[in-house]
């Protein structure tokens, strides 16, 4: 398989995939990892550690021309190889794409994978590694250019599938991403759920989690819930109400780059101002996730109503969900955990609805749905 992973500056696209190659290997999948900016620098040896995009662009191009004409030339006998590169760059020099469609056609990807991670921590991220002025609008622009610049890549390729991938919030995506490279005939599956408004609910929470984990087991997963802005923009509204002028965000506790471990300070003022931004990309992307998706999960627990009565946890969000995956001929699962019973919109649009996920773990496995079930360490 020959993947194509891009990403903006920030994303740290390479700790993230040599995870990847590792756990790979620790399956007995070696993959081999193409990291265009590093062999770019080795082109280079007269051009200091982060300064290569600084370069004239008729120099940046050659480079970039040199390294993928070795990474063309090595992939001839390769089972399995990652180009970590990425689609376009917005930089001093305004924006520009970062590719070649001669060589992308000659390289001849079977999948292109644009990976993405929560803007605070692309934002920090970017002014740790780099000496640069840009703000959190920036960084969801050219986001939303590297999605959008990957697919039409992709689109170039017959036969090629183009995918959004999170890094992941709480722990790094590396088993879907392996499975992307070396399982891609495995089921593809968008958990669906509740999610802004049962945040203070931990037990509510707590099913949602042990759902989501479940499925990650025995599919590969495009989780909604590994980028979540809304929160970002929730907590900026809070403070800007009670006077504070800048948020402490919690960083990723795993891999990334200097700096990246340590609190994140971000500005309530940036971030109001991306509220459109932020909402209009979570509409987009989780739209896409169920499009690359063969079928929809859906898990609607029971919540706690007025004067004790419990309702349904069924946000507008997961039903607008379910209505774009049936529309778009997904198979469509819904895990129906409230004791009233599921609207006509449910049941009438639904392949099948379970009343627990082990009995909608059971029907999966007895439908040969599930992919491998053990993977060394996960």
């Amino acid at each position: 398989m020959r993947v194509i992973v891009t990403g903006q500056i920030g994303v740290d696209k390479k700790p993230y995939l040599e995870q990847v190659r590792a756990f790979a290997g620790q399956q007995g999948e070696p993959i081999a990892n193409f990291h265009v900016g590093d062999m770019m620098y080795r082109e280079a040896p007269d051009v200091p550690p982060g300064k290569i995009l600084d370069l004239p662009w008729s120099r940046l191009n050659s480079l970039r021309r040199a390294a993928f004409k070795d990474i063309i030339a090595a992939s001839r006998d390769l089972p399995n190889l990652i180009v970590n590169t990425h689609a376009t760059f917005r930089w001093r020099h305004g924006l520009f794409s970062a590719f070649d469609f001669d060589q992308i056609r000659l390289l001849n990807p079977d999948v292109f994978v644009c990976l993405v991670d929560n803007i605070e921590v692309v934002h920090n991220r970017l002014h740790a590694d780099h000496v640069i002025d840009a703000t959190l609008k920036d960084c969801m622009v050219w986001r939303e250019e590297e999605i959008l610049a990957t697919e039409l890549m992709s689109q170039a390729i017959p036969g090629s599938r183009f995918y959004i991938l999170s890094r992941g919030r709480h722990e790094p995506t590396t088993r879907t991403a392996f499975r992307l490279v070396c399982r891609p005939s495995m089921k593809k599956v968008y958990p669906s759920f509740p999610m802004s408004h049962v945040v203070d609910m931990p037990e509510v929470l707590a099913e949602i989690d042990a759902f989501r984990a479940e499925l990650a087991k025995h599919f590969i997963t495009f989780d909604p819930g590994d980028v979540d802005e809304k929160l970002l923009l929730d907590r900026a509204i809070a403070a800007a109400r009670s006077g504070q002028e800048f948020l402490d965000v919690e960083p990723h506790s795993f891999g990334g780059s200097k700096g990246s471990r340590e609190p994140i300070r971000v500005s309530v003022r940036e971030v109001l101002d991306i509220a459109g931004d932020i909402d209009g990309q979570i509409y987009m992307r989780d739209f896409k996730l169920i499009d690359q998706s063969d079928m929809i999960v859906s898990y609607v627990p029971e919540l706690p109503g007025a004067g004790g009565k419990d309702i349904p946890g069924l946000s507008s969000g997961v039903e607008r969900e379910l209505q774009h995956a049936f529309e778009h001929g997904k198979e469509v699962y819904v895990v129906w955990k409230p004791k009233k019973n599921p609207s006509p919109f449910i049941t009438e649009t639904s392949t099948k609805i379970f009343p627990s996920v082990p009995e909608a773990l059971a029907y999966f496995e007895s439908q040969g749905l599930f992919g491998e079930k053990n993977l060394f360490g996960h």
